[in-house]
């Protein structure tokens, strides 16, 4: 089974440069940035057979991983960088 990448710059490569904008520019964007990057990494870890959990818990943070993109997403279409 090919565990698929779910870094932000994998999941909208359209928003790399909005992405490095926010993490240098806004506080907010980084700590949520890092939080999802840190739970992607378990979830990966998780379904690596790295780390052993409940079905339970791999998906509630799944979940969260889930509502810290869509969080991110909605701060990503709102940049307007200049041209």
């Amino acid at each position: 089974m090919t565990i698929q990448k779910h870094d932000l710059h994998h999941e909208f490569p359209e928003f790399n440069n909005e992405i490095h904008h926010l993490k240098m520019n806004d506080n907010h964007f980084a700590r949520l940035f890092t939080e999802y990057h840190k739970t992607d990494q378990e979830v990966h870890r998780i379904e690596q057979g790295v780390e052993n959990t409940s079905d339970e818990y791999i998906e509630k943070r799944k979940k969260q991983r889930l509502k810290l993109k869509d969080e991110l997403f909605v701060m990503l279409k709102k940049v307007k960088l200049p041209a």
